[in-house]
């Protein structure tokens, strides 16, 4: 009964590595699909077809470095004006259309600066400009004539002809009038609200603004981009309001953030510009895929040469463990670059290591004169510790690597960490159910397949 349920778990297995080889490369499923078509007349469709996601070294692009002007900001607040500047340049750059882009602020020393990465940008110039604009906030209103607008595009909807017509308008009050925004929380619900507090000329242009359009809506914009949309409850004097609503603390803080991005002038300088062109992409991408091939391959060979049969299943395991990993990276998606892949190595290293654990565990057994059933075991359960620790630790600092590392050091962690994941899950289930194959068959006494 128990080869039973093995044989199960070894049909299970085989499928979950059909489906990840050919989810990883489906060119040869696809091929061989349109061949059978060709001949037999029959529609087998193509396997799902799911591109990787390649990072800047390797699609090519353009890595740039901004330094921010923070000399008109109060230095309490730099943290958050960074952190909001941040926010504002993501969405630029998601605006036009540049896939995976990587923003993030670095601090050395007193110089603040902007990191930008931009996978396969066809126009960089274009994104200088674009990333180089300081952000601008502004609040609107209706325009008076909103009604008859809403109307004209209600009909536009119901007809499918015909624009959409926008029923607001700009005002004076920009983000030049607004000193701060803070989040803060409600006396009575304790709820979390954005506080807003205007200059002098800012609150009296608040107060008109507020008093004409008590019970509309007054959308608040960044770089033409709706971030709040609060009604007017009544006419508010003395340059401070609040923006109240269903707001989690992150999202709050959020606002705060993008107002006072908009609000505080935060000059960014362009220091450095890197180019890489897809052909070098191409080319590194190439050489680290040959060089991941030619060492795995070195890996099995010695695995086999070394350990005989528990090698060869080994390797076999090996090929699927590489295969589940590079489905994974397609379906989490994972955005790959040198580094990454770099890691995504060493974890094959580590997931060879475990199974070197557990065949010199199961070797000693066997030299002790033991069953090849009781040796298996065995083996497995005292090379688990070492396997177990070893992982963890390994994990616990691929993990600190991703929470404060730069964006290619987050890239090696992240590959590191799925790789060791499905190592563990690697060795202690799938060889060993491979091995169990071999349990009370007429090949577990053949001594030389073992030793």
């Amino acid at each position: 009964m128990f080869r039973d349920k093995n044989h199960i778990v070894i049909i299970l297995i085989f499928i979950l590595a059909f489906f990840t080889a050919n989810l990883s490369y489906p060119d040869y499923f696809n091929r061989t699909a349109d061949f059978i078509n060709q001949k037999t007349h029959s529609n087998i469709p193509h396997f799902w077809s799911v591109p990787f996601k390649l990072g800047l070294d390797l699609q090519g692009g353009v890595h740039l470095i901004y330094e921010a002007d923070l000399s008109s900001i109060e230095k309490d607040d730099y943290s958050s004006s960074m952190q909001g500047l941040r926010d504002v340049i993501e969405r630029r750059v998601n605006f036009f259309g540049v896939s995976e882009p990587i923003v993030q602020t670095q601090q050395n020393r007193d110089s603040y600066r902007l990191i930008v990465e931009l996978a396969g940008v066809i126009d960089p110039a274009q994104a200088v400009r674009e990333i180089g604009k300081t952000p601008f906030l502004e609040f609107k209103e209706l325009k008076e004539d909103y009604e008859q607008i809403m109307e004209d595009n209600q009909k536009v909807v119901d007809s499918g002809e015909g624009e959409i017509k926008d029923p607001f308008k700009a005002t004076s009050l920009t983000g030049k009038y607004l000193k701060k925004a803070e989040i803060d929380f409600d006396n009575t619900t304790y709820k979390p609200l954005v506080k807003l507090q205007f200059n002098k000329e800012g609150a009296d242009i608040f107060e008109q603004l507020s008093e004409r359009n008590v019970g509309n809506p007054l959308p608040i914009y960044v770089d033409g981009i709706l971030i709040s949309n609060p009604v007017v409850q009544e006419k508010i004097s003395g340059g401070s309001a609040q923006i109240t609503g269903s707001f989690t603390v992150d999202e709050a803080k959020e606002l705060a953030r993008n107002l006072n991005a908009g609000a505080l002038p935060v000059p960014i300088k362009l220091i450095s510009q890197q180019t890489v062109g897809p052909t070098l992409g191409k080319i590194s991408l190439k050489k680290s895929l040959d060089a991941g091939m030619i060492g795995l391959i070195a890996v099995i060979l010695f695995l086999i040469a070394f350990y005989k049969l528990p090698g060869f299943l080994s390797a076999l395991a090996l090929t699927i463990y590489v295969s589940i990993i590079l489905a994974l990276f397609k379906i989490v998606p994972v955005t790959l670059t040198l580094a990454g892949i770099g890691g995504f190595i060493l974890s094959i290293g580590i997931a060879i290591d475990a199974n070197v654990l557990i065949f010199s565990r199961m070797k000693e057994e066997l030299s002790e004169g033991k069953t090849f059933s009781k040796s298996l075991e065995e083996g497995f359960k005292r090379a688990w510790p070492s396997i177990r620790d070893g992982n963890l630790t390994t994990l616990l600092v691929a993990l600190i690597l991703f929470a404060f590392g730069t964006s290619f050091v987050k890239g090696f962690a992240l590959t590191l960490s799925i790789g060791i994941l499905v190592s563990m899950f690697s060795a202690i289930f799938i060889t060993r159910s491979f091995l169990r194959c071999f349990r009370n068959t007429r090949f577990e006494n053949i001594k030389w397949l073992w030793n």
